[in-house]
């Protein structure tokens, strides 16, 4: 198993930016594929995007498509996600996922969770 812990979660207002960062540890980061998911109150844990473990694939929902961006650092052992043009109903608690693919990964075929990070957009 690896251990995520993420960061980078807070309070914006709508049309804003924030970075998310899922930090790993405890096995080879390197041969990870990794994702994000969310969950807003009342509602299931959804999918949110994935990463191959070299970078080269890539799975968005369609409704982050065009405004967010998954990349991984191999070297730092950590995976980002660039939330641009936050809108109030992209307002959840933001996991990160490890896998090992990023297609299983899309399925919901997760190996390891971080704790979670809020992330709150303003109207």
């Amino acid at each position: 198993q690896v251990q995520l812990v993420e960061s980078g979660g807070g309070l914006v207002q709508a049309g804003g930016s924030l970075r998310l960062s899922c930090a790993a540890s405890g096995r080879t980061f390197s041969n990870y594929a990794m994702g994000w998911f969310r969950q807003a109150p009342g509602k299931e844990r959804e999918f949110v995007t994935a990463i191959g473990w070299n970078g080269g694939d890539t799975y968005y929902a369609e409704s982050v498509k065009g405004r967010f961006t998954i990349s991984k650092d191999n070297a730092k052992n950590t995976v980002y996600l660039q939330m641009n043009t936050l809108k109030p109903e992209d307002t959840a608690v933001y996991y990160c996922a490890a896998g090992t693919s990023a297609f299983r990964i899309r399925q919901s075929l997760v190996g390891s969770w971080g704790q979670g990070t809020q992330v709150t957009v303003s109207s």
